[in-house]
């Protein structure tokens, strides 16, 4: 059996290739959306990519499943499991439609299906055995979000970001049903779970790839629970918020999407810049001159996580970039569903357009007589529960723009603004900036820069 594991940095996203080697067979299993990965390794191996299978209908990232069909003429296997609202739509007419105890066989492995419901009600998990190694113990699971390395999945992105109300409670409690389980199977059996750490899709989730059952079941707070209601009173506690992406994937990836193709992106400076603006350069940098109107996410490893926040799917976007990366960006917003970059303005040529600016200062600037001014706290709400300035206003930075939110300021006032370091806080003052608030000052290194200060 050849076995595969890729890991996407940028989404903390997790899926995997496994094949038969005496078929030549292939499965990959939670497929991300640009499958170039996949093809390579199947070409480098020699192996066909026969099938593909989703654990559940994904609301973090953009599915790569109908692509796969597309792209491999992959057979797609998928859960016919939960409520009827969840169900895959539009798939080809070979899709197979999963329930609990059917099995998947590439060639001489087998995957059987057991269905978790809890993260979502269609979760499915997939238990290998490896028929061509000679074996018929299992050797280890898919768990998608039900299982990670250190916790399990958030059972209320349904209500959260899909406004599916009521749901949060029902998916604790199946998520406890499911869990038990794991009873009926050995502390050797490996877990290979569908995200790593810094995915908002858990809340203590491990930054290790895989484990094995035994050793959650001694670590993981979930497996050693035994009271259904402090399970489900810990479970939705304290789970982070979920980006605003999160209820557009769940719909495409119910639904489908086209096939992603990288394209030609006009590159240039016309007098007009089409749709929402996204400014890629570093937070120094930007808050020295901007477009008004533009948003700052600075182009790095965490960028998905922050751009996801922001981005309109009925717009086009202008993004202000080195045009050197103009494939790896379409890629990158292809992979959270979007595929409307309509210009890239280059990084140099921005000085026509930029007129507008914010200040930054350092912590002692806020801390001299804090208690009468205005400061937006923009860190995630466990963040500010743990500890904040006793007159600070709290609002997450990734829900300034939400329709059922209100920045607690007008917007004539000066307004200081603070993240934990200072990442989120510049980002927040170009959001500020959008919206039209137009006194925002930016507080360099965050609550660490002020707490400092205050104990000095």
């Amino acid at each position: 059996m050849f076995f595969k594991q890729f890991y996407d940095e940028k989404l903390s996203q997790t899926s995997y290739m496994i094949a038969c080697q005496q078929t030549k067979d292939a499965i990959i299993i939670d497929p991300s959306r640009v499958l170039d990965e996949y093809e390579e390794v199947a070409y480098k191996q020699g192996y066909n990519i026969s099938y593909a299978a989703e654990t559940h209908i994904h609301a973090d990232f953009a599915s790569g499943l109908r692509d796969a069909a597309r792209k491999f003429g992959s057979r797609l296997f998928v859960s016919d499991e939960g409520d009827d609202n969840w169900k895959y739509e539009n798939m080809p007419e070979n899709t197979v439609f999963l329930k609990e105890g059917d099995t998947i066989e590439v060639g001489n492995v087998e995957l059987k299906v057991m269905h978790t419901p809890g993260h979502t009600p269609e979760s499915i998990t997939f238990i290998l055995t490896d028929h061509g190694g000679g074996s018929e113990e299992p050797m280890g699971m898919f768990t998608g979000d039900f299982l990670f390395v250190g916790d399990i999945g958030r059972p209320d992105l349904l209500e959260e970001a899909a406004k599916m109300k009521g749901t949060t409670e029902l998916g604790a409690k199946e998520m406890f049903n499911s869990l038990k389980k794991l009873e009926n199977y050995p502390d050797f059996l490996q877990i290979w779970p569908g995200h790593g750490a810094g995915s908002p899709c858990g809340k203590a989730l491990g930054a290790v790839p895989l484990s094995t059952l035994g050793y959650e079941r001694q670590n993981n707070w979930a497996l050693k629970a035994e009271n259904e209601e402090s399970f489900v009173k810990e479970l939705v506690s304290d789970q982070p918020e979920p980006p605003t992406h999160f209820a557009h994937m769940k719909k495409v990836n119910k639904e489908g999407l086209p096939e992603f193709k990288v394209k030609e992106v006009d590159v240039g400076t016309p007098e007009q810049l089409p749709g929402q603006i996204f400014d890629l350069r570093s937070k120094e940098t930007f808050s020295e001159g901007f477009i008004k109107g533009s948003i700052n996410i600075p182009f790095n490893d965490k960028f998905l996580r922050f751009a996801g926040w922001y981005v309109d799917f009925n717009r086009p976007m202008t993004l202000i970039a080195d045009p050197e990366n103009s494939e790896q960006l379409q890629k990158d917003f292809a992979s959270i569903g979007f595929d409307d970059i309509a210009l890239i303005v280059p990084e140099d040529k921005v000085e026509q357009y930029a007129v507008a600016s914010y200040e930054n200062v350092q912590p002692a600037e806020l801390t001299a007589d804090y208690e009468d001014k205005n400061i937006l706290d923009v860190r995630s709400k466990s963040e500010y529960r743990k500890e904040n300035l006793k007159n600070a206003k709290h609002l997450h930075f990734g829900q300034l723009t939400s329709e059922d939110k209100e920045i607690p300021f007008d917007k004539e006032d000066n307004i200081y603004v603070h993240c934990q370091s200072g990442v989120r806080s510049a980002i927040a003052a170009s959001v500020l900036k959008a919206e039209g608030y137009e006194n925002i000052i930016n507080v360099r290194k965050g609550y660490n820069g002020i707490k400092n200060e205050l104990q000095t």
